[in-house]
């Protein structure tokens, strides 16, 4: 079937209108009409070939909501009618350890949403920046949260899930202390997060202006990281650090923050390395410094049912879709509160 998407025909090109193909759903697939997309950094990065890799063309998107239009004969998880997601993968090889313990984001031959091999045309997936998609069930999530929040629910795809996993890995709970660095797509469902966990939540910024916002968002306390004294006020007091900023920066600055036994995970990903921390101050405390990526699909529809239950979605900015190519600009001086969503509708 031929739908239209958005994508870029190369790397130094804008996002345009475009016509793809969709296979036929086979016999474990879902057809999703989508009615919603978040737009991710790791999004423009691919468009733009920042990192290494890209397939032209490239259609991204993969934080997915819609309703399902048709099933193949052997699906029994979901049926037509249902409100359903789809995140950041789309197939792995489903037989290796990783696959069997419901960790299929770190197999081996995980296939991403978009820019992964395929056989289906062109040759590499294509993502949540169209009309349609058919997703093998095992990778289609059910949605419980009420119809009217669906736009506000799509980011949870992958920033909730990307911050949610390490909460609950790292045991983000009562009685913890738990910091977040940064306030954007990913630390502001960091903070919804952490705070409806039970946790005691730090919010780190760098600009004072964002004080107000992360209260608001569920932070208990907000810290100025550019403000020596209110760093050194936490000094060894956090359980965790959730860092969820994707420039390098001086990772040494929270590390100290952390308590003996202390973990600070990474989830924002850089262009460019960050500085090297000083090996002291991870082996005084025996702290330990982390990465995480997305989740399990079993964990992804745990944070969706856990975020229906508390009420929790993403803080959004609904966009048509031709108005891509001056989100990415916007979204490159994180100028966003806090995660653009295209409303699909409009590429008819």
């Amino acid at each position: 079937m031929t739908v239209k998407a958005y994508g870029a025909h190369a790397s130094d090109q804008p996002l345009v209108s475009m016509d793809i193909t969709r296979r036929a759903p086979g016999a474990h697939d879902v057809q999703i009409d989508i009615a919603f997309c978040g737009v991710c950094h790791s999004d423009l990065h691919t468009a733009r070939s920042e990192w290494a890799g890209t397939q032209f063309p490239c259609v991204p998107g993969h934080e997915i909501v819609g309703r399902v239009t048709a099933v193949g004969a052997h699906v029994n998880s979901h049926k037509v009618g249902d409100l359903v997601g789809v995140g950041c993968m789309v197939d792995s090889c489903q037989h290796c350890a990783d696959c069997e313990d419901g960790l299929e984001n770190y197999c081996d031959n995980m296939i991403g949403t978009y820019n992964g091999p395929t056989a289906d045309a062109p040759g590499h997936t294509l993502g949540g920046y169209s009309q349609q998609i058919v997703v093998h069930e095992r990778y289609v999530l059910r949605i419980r949260h009420p119809e009217q929040d669906l736009a506000a629910v799509a980011p949870l795809l992958c920033a909730g899930i990307t911050t949610y996993s390490p909460l609950r890995h790292w045991q983000a709970g009562p009685g913890k202390k738990v910091g977040v660095v940064g306030i954007g797509g990913l630390g502001h469902m960091g903070i919804k997060l952490a705070h409806a966990m039970g946790a005691h939540v730090v919010a780190f910024t760098t600009s004072e202006s964002k004080r107000a916002d992360a209260k608001a968002l569920g932070a208990d306390e907000v810290v100025v990281s550019r403000n020596a004294d209110e760093m050194a006020a936490h000094l060894k007091s956090f359980d965790f650090i959730l860092n969820t900023v994707a420039a390098p920066h001086d990772l040494d600055a929270f590390l100290v923050l952390l308590k003996r036994d202390g973990t600070m995970t990474l989830v924002g990903a850089p262009a460019t390395p960050h500085p090297s921390t000083q090996v002291f101050n991870l082996i005084m405390k025996r702290r330990a410094l982390a990465g995480s990526m997305i989740g399990g699909i079993p964990e992804t529809q745990e944070m969706l049912d856990f975020c229906a239950e508390h009420g929790i979605v993403a803080d959004i900015e609904l966009i048509r879709a031709d108005e891509i190519n001056a989100a990415y600009e916007r979204m490159l001086k994180g100028d966003v509160k806090y995660r653009f969503v295209i409303d699909n509708a409009s590429m008819a």
